[in-house]
């Protein structure tokens, strides 16, 4: 499994051999500018809610990969179905078995707007698994009690992204106690540095981490990790 990070909340995850795109929000982000938004080849498009920093290219990559399907929460789904993008709705709780391998919809505790102001439905994040790796895309959240049944619901994490950024979302204290409570030691942050209100001290916030013993990494836009 390889996770590439284009930015902000933004995520390239490559299981089985299928490319799934997390949320993305490239050609509004500047720091994103040295992504070509019309190379990225993609088979699933997940969102974890309908805040236009997370919707933003849907339409243009699903253009340009008129094959890739949309999962998201039955709202998010109708709304981009009157767009004529194919998808695929879920809610909290439920599983569905794609190609890749087992994708959970789990809670996320945030709020959710479509960007023409249509109801988003309830946040959310996504455990993806199969025979191989598990992974945790938390969405926009905060820490909450729930991330708890992740561990008693699911596979064994090999790797979670968590947003760290604070003042829309947990900030990276939180993060850390979401890290024991799903039980996962190996942090990929994201959703920081983008606005002003959500710059952090990285440097402040990786050896937060090491200090509890676990490992925070915050990779460059565009740099991949292989699980």
């Amino acid at each position: 499994m390889t996770i590439t990070y284009l930015g902000h909340a933004t995520l390239l995850v490559e299981m089985n051999d299928k490319k799934i795109m997390f949320d993305p929000f490239i050609s509004g982000n500047e720091m994103a500018s040295d992504i070509d938004i019309d190379s990225l080849e993609v088979d699933y498009i997940f969102l974890t809610h309908g805040h236009q920093d997370h919707v933003l290219d849907v339409e243009t990559i699903a253009k340009n990969n008129p094959k890739a399907l949309l999962v998201s929460n039955f709202e998010i789904i109708t709304w981009f179905g009157e767009k004529n993008i194919k998808g695929h709705p879920m809610n909290h709780g439920g599983k569905y078995d794609f190609d890749f391998g087992t994708a959970k919809y789990v809670t996320a505790i945030h709020s959710s707007t479509l960007p023409d102001g249509s109801n988003g439905g309830n946040p959310g994040g996504f455990v993806l698994y199969n025979e191989s790796n598990s992974i945790y895309i938390a969405g926009d959240t905060a820490l909450t009690m729930d991330m708890e049944l992740i561990s008693k619901t699911c596979p064994k994490l090999d790797i979670a992204v968590l947003p760290i950024g604070d003042n829309f979302t947990m900030g990276y204290e939180d993060a850390a106690i979401a890290s024991d409570f799903i039980a996962c030691d190996e942090i990929i942050g994201c959703h920081y540095d983008t606005f002003p209100p959500i710059k952090i001290d990285k440097v402040k916030a990786v050896e937060f981490f090491n200090k509890k013993g676990k490992k925070l990494m915050l990779p460059d836009i565009g740099e991949s990790i292989t699980i």
